[in-house]
């Protein structure tokens, strides 16, 4: 009976949904006169009552059903399978996901400008003979990922030929003390080659993401998968990305297990990256290997956006996660105790390539040796606005004579202890354990002047070890020569972009000439002379040879204390104009 009820009320309310009404203008009008009360129309009165009917009948059904135990929650899928790009099939992010992704790298609230650099900035080797093999940046903003991936392209480049199909001898390398040094005829590197090396560091980062064990290949629909409207902005000006929703449209992605098929993919695929979206597209990559939600796990603040306004600059977790596959904010070697279970991360492994940083020559940061001194004499270079590449062709500029060696262990004990956030000084106590550990013997009242202040300043503390006597753990060295080190390093820059203020080459243009910075390839000599207390040098420059006391002729630009970063107290030289890190 009351199933014969129901059925009538439904039926009623649709009958009644059938009747053409033209409905009223909404109005905004007082509460009092939007009840059910005498002013009521005849046409909102009939609505009313469909609404009340099917919402009656409905609750009447519901309560007919027999209850059923909650339902348990189902584990969150990735994505759902869909066409995607090329012949394989694709994963489609969900929505949610899609607006995760979004403003994890852009944030709520991204300005039009940010955007549109990091959507018309393609992976590119540069087209000039004498910067072909180093990637082009038009834009900018993205150079944090295009740097880091022209580091490994380089790596693949200068020591390992046959990893890309070609023997040493024809990218010019020669063998020497049973290791590669790279001829510096960079000009004659083949276009197969140059992107089988590209391919192979985009597949090695994928799976340093992706903690070795899976590569994410993101890719974009193709064309005959849009409609016209899309068919005619991607032929105008790339595909539109201006929020999560657009993402989802468009990206897809395939998830490898193998570098083998993961190689395969980029191949296939590499038009896209080197379309004009294509170093957002490989970020993007980069962030669902290593899971978007790990991501936020390695950041100290997931709150703020990857890609930092007003300027659209790659942060450091981008360029972090690029080099050693972990979204960490600081470069710092391991974690850094604040108290109450509070930490601050860092580079928890050595990587392939590293990082050298202007910040540390500021003394605003400190970078750690992992990425101080990676596998390789390759180097990400960063200033305060733009990234560049740092490398040497010979792998012995990063092997260490006795004072490194012994700097390098007592430095790393010292770091260890280091909780200033990298100001370079230590409590008396873990003094203590740093001289125990390095198994450094001070004499008493020398401890006692170290330890006066109630902490102890790296800078100090050095000087007195270089003091002291070999025989108590120090590096004392009267001839003077320990630590001399001279060899060639080359920079390269890979912004090329109208210069509105003047410099660089110019560009003809209708209506005049619009100065042109173009990518820049830089040779520099470095020399390191030996290291000294001041008064063993205001003592000994009479006595000593000059060619040791006394460095050649140096020139600077901030590039110059980039470098002495890594090798204090170098003296740097080139020819031509300074090397640019911005």
């Amino acid at each position: 009976m009351a199933d014969h009820q129901d059925d009538e009320d439904l039926e009623l309310a649709l009958k009644m949904s059938m009747q053409y009404n033209p409905p009223e203008p909404k109005r905004s009008k007082p509460i009092e006169e939007t009840g059910s009360g005498s002013g009521e129309s005849p046409e909102a009165k009939t609505r009313r009552l469909q609404r009340e009917l099917m919402a009656a009948a409905a609750e009447k059904r519901m309560m007919s059903f027999p209850k059923s135990p909650p339902a348990q929650p189902k584990p969150r899928a990735l994505a759902s399978p869909i066409k995607g790009m090329g012949s394989g099939g694709g994963l489609e992010l969900s929505p949610e996901e899609s607006n995760q992704l979004f403003t994890m790298v852009f944030g709520n609230e991204v300005s039009k400008s940010i955007l549109a650099q990091w959507t018309n900035q393609g992976i590119r080797f540069s087209p000039d003979p004498e910067t072909t093999i180093g990637l082009v940046q038009h834009e900018g903003g993205p150079c944090g990922v295009l740097a880091a991936l022209q580091a490994f392209v380089l790596k693949y480049l200068l020591y390992f030929p046959d990893d890309i199909g070609k023997d040493s001898s024809s990218l010019g390398l020669r063998t020497s003390k049973n290791h590669y040094v790279a001829s510096d005829s960079f000009s004659s590197v083949p276009e197969e080659v140059k992107t089988r090396a590209l391919v192979r560091s985009m597949c090695e980062i994928l799976f340093m993401c992706g903690n070795n064990s899976r590569a994410v290949v993101a890719s974009f629909l193709n064309s005959e998968d849009l409609n016209t409207n899309q068919k005619d902005e991607v032929m105008a000006a790339g595909l539109p990305i201006e929020s999560a929703s657009d993402l989802q449209k468009i990206l897809r992605f395939e998830t490898f297990t193998t570098q083998s098929s993961a190689i395969n993919k980029i191949e296939g695929t590499i038009t896209a990256f080197q379309s004009r979206m294509g170093a957002l597209l490989f970020l993007i990559s980069a962030l669902l290997s290593r899971g978007l939600d790990i991501v936020q796990n390695d950041r100290d603040d997931p709150n703020l956006p990857l890609v930092t306004a007003p300027f659209g600059h790659a942060s450091q977790e981008i360029v972090n996660l690029l080099l050693c596959g972990e979204a960490v904010p600081n470069v710092f070697d391991g974690r850094m105790d604040l108290g109450g279970g509070m930490f601050l991360k860092g580079i928890s492994k050595n990587v392939e390539v590293g990082f050298l940083t202007l910040l540390e020559s500021l003394n605003f940061c400190k970078v750690g040796q992992n990425l101080k001194s990676p596998k390789w004499p390759i180097w990400v270079v960063g200033s305060e606005s733009h990234y560049t590449v740092l490398f040497a062709l010979d792998p012995s500029v990063q092997e260490e004579n006795e004072l490194e060696l012994r700097e390098s262990q007592i430095r790393r004990a010292f770091d260890a202890r280091d909780q200033s956030g990298g100001g370079g000084f230590i409590s008396v106590e873990a003094f203590h354990q740093v001289v125990q550990e390095t198994n450094i013997r001070l004499p008493t009242e020398k401890i006692n002047e170290i330890c006066a202040m109630g902490f102890i300043v790296w800078s100090e503390l050095w000087q007195v070890i270089l003091e002291l006597d070999r025989n108590l753990g120090g590096i004392k060295d009267s001839s003077g020569m320990m630590g001399k080190k001279v060899f060639d390093v080359y920079h390269f820059n890979g912004i090329a972009k109208s210069d509105i203020n003047g410099g660089g080459q110019a560009m003809a243009v209708e209506g005049g000439m619009v100065p042109m910075q173009r990518p820049r390839l830089s040779k520099l000599n470095v020399s390191v002379p030996p290291k000294w207390t001041p008064e063993d040098y205001m003592t000994s420059s009479s006595e000593k040879d000059s060619e040791v006391n006394q460095p050649k002729p140096a020139q600077h630009a901030p590039l110059v204390d980039c470098i002495r970063t890594r090798w204090s107290r170098a003296t740097c030289s080139w020819a031509g104009d300074p090397p640019s890190i911005v």
